[in-house]
């Protein structure tokens, strides 16, 4: 056979033959192949072949494939996103399977620049693009992957099943590898109780190539995850949990083989097949645990978030899960748009940063479609419903990337501080120990280094952060306390500090008692003060908005609102202010701090709304707990009006700060972080968004009235802040937890390793060390989390 027949392509890894085109001193099965090479190193993108060997696909030939991507109702139903400028897409790539695929699809806009960004998920093997509709177009952008060997699939007929592409390959890896381990245990029985009957000594050698045959799938179908995971963290010079997992089970095929090729043993093909199924079992185990989870993070299940829906004239609330096609919304100023719809009345100008990642505000008039996840800024606005919430679409909003672009990304996890000292001390051991027997017996010293990389795989330690976490989430989650992920529940753990917003976190929204301070006000009046607080989210304005009469409804002309000061609104010639004395420059007065909001008409001062606070129930037991073990602190955007109260109410010392604008909480978490204080922000989400976002671990209290907060990394029912020294406490028992599994884990190895440097280790040794740890580990966790949770009493 000649040269040629045997090359491969440079690009796709398919045999030349019979058409081999050299080009670049590479060789390409086809002109295709050949044009990807060409259109990835005129764009600095070459290095996509030193991730991956071959890692390309032949492009198919598609000229007019795509041609219905012009119609723009097409598109329509295929984006899920679009303000006539930026367009999203989510498009499922089949031949996503490597690091190079998700380098070069995340580097798209290389190849064309009106792409802004792009995402891959890999496990569901979709990859999210953000382009400028102006400048390009879906067809375009479709063409451009198809042309680098990645076509997406496009199916019009299920495209509205939010669920139609199914990854079921784990399912099938743990069916390959349960099926392999079954059958390899069986097949070793013979050999652990030393069988000697003539069929055993006449069939031990069928035996024995039986167990590798079985052992081939295992290790080079279900278990190539491991391998592709520890490659790829190895380019990037940093250690990881999958390295030492990976060297086992190569350690365990390799020395296995060896010994039954020179008839030196059995092998290790009942661990190796026994430890990729437990491995295996516990991914998917973890990977059930939190799709359960993301569907109890959604919104419809932790609390009812609300909306305005306009029905003959009325206003009522709903919960977002009600909403049906053709419903009338009202969304006020700060609300969430919750689902896709028709703006009907209102001038909207709607900020997507939340989905773009934008801050410029989207202008909207009448007629024009609005999509879900937007926040109106300004007067409130009124549209109709196209269809119901899809809840996935929410979730994944929450964990949208553009949310945490800004948080602070120092924090590792324990299981990645463990990973990187578990991976240096098992080589390090190795090392030693095939260094000594060098010297004692060298016949032994490759038999202890292969024996120390068995038994010390780390599978027990791989399980006990996700099982053990992933309860406490589900656990938490059930009673009122919902944490966006694992990082969270640990970053619970390290908190210095903590801060309290005031208004709307330790004060209780609906037991407020308002009276009124002033000159006599209208039917008018009382009109106008309605309507303008009909368009405000702020606690206060609700307060007072729930207080008031039901009035017409009435065209804000014109609406603006200054965080954390007040309201300015223009309605039939009416000049309205509401807010703070400063803002609408109330009449002076001697000093009598309260917590009021002030009312102008038309520059004339007409009075004040005064709110008597009635605190949180068990607010100062949770102080008292939460002093001795933490420095506590309240950030307040109202004034010293109740600063005595709360001196006598709060624990001594602690600092109280009044008169604080959004910006001056952000600052002040800024200054205590620079300090090296890990802080805990407990706000509203309203005004306390920046502060959130800028705090180690934002948590978000939620009631009656609630807006979407994306800066928040956790969510708190109102009714339970008094449990929040249980759920710390639960989290640090948790990260105990997970310590004592490693101590048990360390004990097994202990117990394995000293068989494995000693020259000692059997078979059967291994294959009951390796799968007792992992089940006790699973089994403990699951009892310790059960048990954490009971403590937890709403």
């Amino acid at each position: 056979m000649n040269t040629q027949e045997t090359q491969q392509c440079y690009h796709c890894g398919d045999p030349c033959q019979p058409t081999d085109i050299e080009a670049y001193d590479k060789h390409f099965c086809c002109h295709g192949c050949k044009t990807v090479y060409e259109i990835f190193s005129e764009n600095n993108l070459s290095c996509y072949y030193d991730l991956e060997d071959t890692p390309g696909q032949t492009p198919p030939e598609i000229e007019g494939k795509y041609d219905f991507l012009d119609q723009a109702e097409i598109v329509e139903k295929l984006v899920e996103f679009n303000d006539g400028e930026t367009q999203i897409v989510n498009l499922y790539i089949p031949h996503i399977h490597c690091s190079s695929c998700i380098w070069i699809l995340e580097n798209l806009n290389k190849l064309n620049p009106h792409i802004s960004n792009s995402q891959v998920n890999f496990p569901k093997k979709t990859v999210q693009i953000q382009y400028n509709c102006a400048k390009t177009n879906l067809k375009a952008v479709v063409n451009l992957l198809t042309s680098i060997g990645y076509e997406p699939y496009i199916s019009l007929e299920d495209m509205d099943k939010p669920d139609r592409k199914i990854d079921r390959s784990l399912i099938y890896k743990i069916g390959v590898a349960g099926f392999a381990f079954g059958n390899v245990m069986f097949l070793s029985f013979p050999e652990y109780f030393e069988v000697s009957e003539f069929w055993l000594d006449q069939y031990k050698p069928v035996f024995r190539w039986l167990m590798f045959a079985f052992s081939l799938p295992v290790v080079f179908y279900a278990a190539q995850d491991y391998f592709k995971s520890a490659f790829s963290i190895l380019k990037t010079k940093q250690l990881n949990i999958d390295i030492p997992i990976a060297l086992g089970i190569a350690t365990l095929f390799i020395r296995s083989t060896v010994e039954i090729s020179f008839s030196l043993g059995s092998g290790f093909f009942d661990s190796l097949t026994g430890l990729v199924f437990f491995l295996l079992l516990g991914k998917f185990v973890q990977q059930k645990t939190y799709n359960f989870l993301s569907f109890e993070r959604d919104y419809k299940s932790y609390f009812p978030i609300a909306v305005t829906k306009i029905e003959n004239k009325t206003e009522a609330n709903i919960k977002v899960s009600d909403i049906k096609a053709g419903d009338k919304l009202l969304i006020r100023n700060a609300e969430l748009i919750p689902v896709d719809g028709i703006l009907m009345n209102g001038e909207a100008h709607i900020d997507y940063s939340f989905v773009t990642g934008e801050e410029k505000p989207v202008h909207k008039t009448s007629g024009d479609k609005i999509f879900a996840g937007g926040k109106q800024v300004g007067s409130s606005i009124e549209m109709t419903a196209e269809k119901s919430v899809e809840q996935s679409y929410l979730t994944q909003l929450w964990s949208n990337k553009a949310f945490t672009n800004q948080k602070p990304e120092h924090y590792q996890t324990l299981l990645d501080k463990i990973s990187k000292h578990f991976t240096v001390g098992v080589l390090s051991i190795a090392s030693v120990s095939t260094l000594i027997w060098l010297l004692i017996n060298p016949s032994m010293a490759l038999n202890v280094f292969t024996a120390v990389l068995i038994i010390a795989c780390p599978c027990a330690i791989a399980l006990a952060t996700p099982f053990t976490m992933g309860n406490l989430l589900r656990l938490f989650g059930q009673k009122g306390f919902y944490l966006k992920d694992i990082k969270s529940l640990e970053q619970l753990t390290s908190i210095d500090q903590i801060i309290f917003d005031k208004t709307g976190t330790l004060t209780q929204n609906n037991a407020t008692e308002i009276t009124y301070e002033g000159k006599s006000i209208t039917n008018d009046d009382k009109n106008l003060l309605k309507n303008t607080l009909r368009n405000s989210n702020h606690p206060l304005s609700r307060q007072l908005y729930h207080f008031l009469h039901s009035q017409d409804i009435m065209t804000v002309d014109d609406y603006e609102e200054h965080l954390g000061q007040g309201i300015k609104a223009r309605i039939n010639n009416h000049n309205v202010k509401l807010g703070s004395s400063s803002f609408v420059n109330a009449p002076q007065e001697s000093e009598n701090f309260e917590t009021a909001v002030h009312y102008k008409n038309n520059e004339q001062y007409k009075g004040k709304f005064v709110f008597k606070t009635t605190y949180r129930q068990g607010v100062q037991d949770l102080f008292h707990q939460l002093k001795n073990e933490y420095n506590l602190a309240v950030l307040s955007g109202d004034n010293k009006g109740e600063k005595a109260f709360l001196e006598r109410f709060l624990p001594s010392k602690t600092p109280l700060y009044f008169n604080q604008k959004p910006e001056d909480k952000l600052n002040y978490i800024k200054a205590q972080q620079d300090k090296k204080q890990k802080i805990m922000m407990i706000g509203d989400g309203l005004n306390d968004a920046g502060a959130l976002k800028q705090s180690d671990l934002g948590i978000a209290l939620s009631e009656n009235i609630n807006v979407f907060s994306p800066a928040c990394d956790a969510i708190l029912d109102a009714k339970h802040l008094s449990l929040l020294p249980k759920f710390i406490h639960a989290a640090h028992r948790g990260i105990k937890t997970i310590k004592i599994s490693f101590v048990l884990s360390f004990l097994y190895n202990v117990i394995g390793l000293y068989f494995a440097v000693t020259g000692q280790l059997e078979p059967v040794i291994a294959a009951i060390l390796m799968p007792l740890s992992s089940i006790s580990i699973v089994g403990f966790t699951t009892v310790m989390t059960h048990f954490i949770g009971k403590k937890i009493k709403v």
